[in-house]
């Protein structure tokens, strides 16, 4: 197959991309900053275009000819005008530029705050309620991935049906280490918290309740693969660890793995329990059920030998991918 990926260098798409690669695909990758990642440059079956995901032009030329266009890329803005125009209208503009280019796999990027507030057992039958803009983006977008089944002929007249299948993943809290030379990791910088704490022995407290079902972007990045070579259609998944981790499991193995430090770890008393996503259609529909535990010790690890470095005054490669219009 050949792959479109918007966003392919970011914390997610530099393993979107390297999972469809391994599969034996061809990828295409859309980046505003080529020279960031070189390693893309030299890679076989790899094409890298430059643009950014407001150049209608270039995404239109970019889908002709793909089996398959996965939409990762988030675009941002500080208004509801700007936030529509840069998210939900780039996402509107692609599904209906690789419908007609003949696409036939459409994979959009959503959010878990598409549907606002967890409640617990929840799963991807549950009502949209956004509670800020970019949830509100993400929850539009998908109204109109699931709604484009056809084009109109005449105000209220139904015209042409449309071909391609249109699918839907609701990421979490998705980490990673970059994939490859200057990719990218999570804009959260929690992990990064912890681990310059523990490294420069300051005490850190936490709600043994405040924590998420983290996930790897290596882990999602086979359910991409996976509803991409799916003949499915009109399909949401939630994508989530199965295992709650608190930050306070997660600052008390980083302080396991740097015994010289001299850094407290402390639990509130907060009261309560913490509520869980279902995460049980990735298991039933691709036999995916991810325990996230190896990739966050992974991710800690290279989090604390970066804060080694900056303490012994190395310099570090930025691993922030910012959007900009």
């Amino acid at each position: 197959m050949e792959v479109f990926i918007t966003g392919g260098t970011g914390n997610i798409g530099q393993y979107v991309t390297l999972a469809f690669l391994e599969r034996g695909h061809k990828v295409r990758i859309l980046t505003r900053t080529p020279e960031r990642i070189p390693a893309y440059l030299s890679m076989d079956n790899v094409s890298v275009i430059k643009g950014s995901i407001n150049d209608f032009d270039v995404l239109e030329k970019s889908v002709q000819g793909c089996d398959v266009v996965i939409h990762i890329a988030l675009g941002w803005g500080n208004d509801p005008v700007s936030m529509m125009d840069n998210d939900t209208k780039v996402t509107a503009f692609l599904l209906d530029a690789s419908e007609r280019a003949g696409v036939k796999n459409f994979i959009f990027t959503s959010s878990t705050a598409a549907t606002g507030p967890l409640r617990n057992g929840m799963d991807e039958t549950a009502m949209r309620m956004p509670t800020d803009l970019y949830g509100s983006t993400k929850a539009s977008a998908e109204l109109y991935i699931l709604g484009f089944r056809q084009y109109y002929s005449t105000q209220g007249g139904y015209g042409e049906p449309v071909r391609m299948r249109r699918n839907i993943i609701r990421p979490g809290y998705t980490f990673s280490n970059p994939a490859v030379a200057g990719g990218a990791s999570q804009s959260d910088g929690r992990f990064k918290m912890i681990a310059e704490a523990v490294v420069n022995n300051r005490d850190l407290t936490f709600s043994k309740n405040d924590g998420t079902q983290f996930l790897s972007s290596r882990q999602i990045a086979q359910l991409y693969a996976e509803l991409a070579e799916s003949d499915l259609n009109e399909e949401i998944f939630f994508a989530l660890g199965k295992n709650f981790v608190s930050w306070y499991d997660i600052a008390c193995m980083a302080k396991e793995m740097v015994p010289e430090s001299t850094s407290r770890i402390f639990a509130s008393d907060e009261e309560g329990e913490h509520s869980l996503y279902c995460v049980d259609k990735m298991n039933s529909m691709f036999g995916l059920s991810f325990d996230s535990s190896e990739d966050i010790k992974e991710h800690l690890e290279w989090n604390i030998q970066r804060a080694k470095d900056v303490k012994m005054g190395k310099e570090i490669h930025s691993t922030l991918h910012e959007y900009t219009t």
